[in-house]
C-alpha cells in the first residue's frame, strides 16, 4: 500500500494536516495523481477513516442549536438550509418544522423572506428589524443586498420532506395561506422584485460571489443610493435549485400561478448564455445593470468565484467534463496560498482600493469557507468524482480536528480559524458530504 507523499516543498510542513492514506496528495488542497486508486481501495479507505466518525460526531453535538454559531443570535435561513439534515438527527421533527414555519410567519406581504429570526429581546444589532403578528416575540431582518433568502427556505423545506417524508408541512396554514402557497409567493417575489427582464436572470446588489456586503464603506448589507445592481451566478444557481425543488415536492393538482418548469428552463438557458464563459471555463463575476462600482482599469473578469460555481454544479448546470475543468481551477487557485482549500471564496481577492468595505484575504474576500467548500465536495461526489471529493475534503477534516471544532472561516495565509465558533454551516455541509461519500462507498462491490 502507498503511504502519503506530499511533493511540493512549500507544503511539506503541512503534511500532518492533510492525511489521505492511500492517496498520493500532490498538494495541500487535495490534488491527487491522475491515475488514482481503485474504487474498491477508495471505498475501503473511506469506510475505515476515523476522521469521518469524529467530525460527524462533533457536528451532531453542535447541530442541537439552530442559530448560525456562537457569534450569531439569529437563526439564518441561508445557514439553516445547509445543516437541516443534521438537525433532524438530533432535534425532533416538530422542532425543525417549527423553525421552518417561523420564516413563513415572518414573510413579507410582497412574498420576501427575511435572512434571520431572533428573540425580539435580543434584537439590538444595527439591522432594520421587522415584526409579524403571526410570530409574537420574534424579530426579523433582511440583508437586502442578497437574493438567496427565498431560495434557501424552499430548498430547506425540500430537505425536510426528503428526510422525514412529512409532506403535510406543505398544507400547513400560516395565516390565511398554506406553506405551499407561501413558497410560490416567495419565488414570485424574486420574479417581481429581483428579476432582470433584459437578461431573464435574477439580480441583486454587487457583492463578492455569495457574499452579502457591498464594496463601499458603511453598512454594506442594505441597498442604498450607492448600490450597483448586478447579476451573478450564485443568486441564479440558488433560484434554479429552489425551482427544481419546488417542482419535485409540488402536488400534481396544485394550481401554480406560474409555469415554473418553463421558468427553470429559461433560467438555465440564460445562465449558460450570459454568465458562463466557455472559453475560460468559469463564470464571469457580474453583469452590471446600472454601472460598475469598480474602475474600468480593474480586471474583475479574471477573478474566480468558487461558491456560486459549486451551487451551479449542484443545480445541474454542468457535465462531468466541465466539472473536472472547474475543479482544476479551484485546486490551482487554492495551491497559490499555503493554507487554502477549495473553499477559498474567490481568487485573486479584490484589492482594498476597489473594495474598501472588506480587505483582501478577510472574510468573504478570499477567506476560506468550508461552508461552501463542503458543498463542492458533495457536488464532486454526486457527479462521479468520489476520489477528488474525498481527497479535497481531507484538509477540511484535519482543520476541524486541529481546531477542535467548527469555525466560520479561515485565513488562507496563516491557517487561523476566524469568525464565529461552533459554526453550524461548516458542521452541516461536512456532515452531508461525509454521508454522500459513505453512501457511495457502501455501494462499491
Amino acid at each position: 500500500m502507498k503511504k502519503i507523499l506530499i511533493l511540493p516543498s512549500v507544503i511539506l510542513a503541512m503534511a500532518a494536516h492533510a492525511q489521505s492514506g492511500e492517496f498520493k496528495l500532490l498538494s495541500y488542497p487535495g490534488r491527487v495523481e491522475a491515475a488514482g486508486i481503485s474504487k474498491t481501495v477508495l471505498a475501503q479507505q473511506i469506510q475505515g477513516d476515523s476522521r469521518l466518525d469524529t467530525v460527524q460526531t462533533w457536528a451532531l453535538k453542535v447541530l442541537t442549536g439552530f442559530n448560525a454559531g456562537t457569534g450569531y443570535g439569529e437563526i439564518w435561513i441561508r445557514d439553516f438550509n445547509t445543516f437541516i439534515k443534521g438537525s433532524l438527527k438530533v432535534r425532533s421533527r416538530q422542532d425543525v418544522k417549527d423553525a421552518l414555519l417561523l420564516f413563513f410567519k415572518l414573510q413579507g406581504t410582497d412574498g420576501n423572506i427575511p435572512d434571520g429570526a431572533i428573540n425580539e429581546k435580543q434584537a439590538n444589532v444595527g439591522y432594520k428589524y421587522g415584526y409579524s403578528a403571526l410570530a409574537p416575540g420574534w424579530a426579523s431582518h433582511k440583508n437586502t443586498v442578497e437574493t438567496d433568502q427565498e431560495s434557501s427556505l424552499i430548498q430547506a423545506v425540500k430537505q425536510y420532506i426528503d428526510v422525514t417524508g412529512d409532506r403535510s408541512i406543505l398544507q400547513e396554514k400560516v395565516g390565511d395561506q398554506t406553506v405551499l402557497q407561501r413558497m410560490e409567493a416567495a419565488m414570485r417575489f424574486i420574479l417581481n422584485e429581483r428579476w432582470s427582464k433584459e437578461y431573464g436572470l435574477v439580480k441583486g446588489a454587487t457583492t463578492i460571489d455569495w457574499g452579502d456586503v457591498q464594496p463601499e464603506t458603511g453598512w454594506g448589507v442594505a441597498l442604498n443610493e450607492k448600490t450597483k445592481w448586478a447579476i451573478d451566478i450564485y443568486d441564479n444557481a440558488m433560484f434554479l435549485l429552489a425551482i427544481n425543488d419546488f417542482l419535485v415536492i409540488k402536488p400534481a393538482a396544485y394550481p401554480a400561478h406560474d409555469n415554473w418548469k418553463n421558468i427553470a428552463a429559461t433560467l438555465r438557458k440564460n445562465i449558460r448564455k450570459h454568465l458562463w464563459d466557455a472559453a475560460a471555463n468559469k463564470y464571469i463575476p457580474h453583469i452590471y445593470l446600472n454601472g460598475s462600482p469598480f474602475p474600468a482599469s480593474f480586471d474583475e473578469r479574471s477573478i474566480l468565484y468558487t461558491g456560486g460555481t459549486a451551487c451551479a454544479i449542484l443545480a445541474g448546470l454542468h457535465d462531468q467534463k466541465e466539472i473536472r475543468q472547474i475543479n482544476q481551477q479551484f485546486l490551482a487557485a487554492a495551491e497559490k496560498e499555503p493554507f487554502a482549500t477549495i473553499g477559498m471564496t474567490v481568487y485573486p481577492p479584490y484589492p482594498v482600493e476597489v473594495f474598501p468595505n472588506m480587505p483582501a484575504y478577510v472574510y468573504q474576500n478570499a477567506g476560506d469557507w468550508t461552508w461552501f467548500g463542503g458543498r463542492m465536495i458533495t457536488a464532486l461526489a454526486v457527479n462521479g468524482m468520489p476520489a477528488e471529493a474525498y481527497a479535497e475534503m481531507s484538509p477540511m477534516l484535519d482543520r476541524v480536528i486541529k481546531n477542535k471544532g467548527f469555525n466560520e472561516w479561515y485565513d488562507v495565509r496563516t491557517g487561523k480559524a476566524s469568525g464565529s465558533g461552533d459554526f453550524r454551516g461548516e458542521a452541516g455541509v461536512l456532515y452531508d458530504a461525509i454521508n454522500q461519500l459513505r453512501a457511495w462507498a457502501k455501494k462499491v462491490k
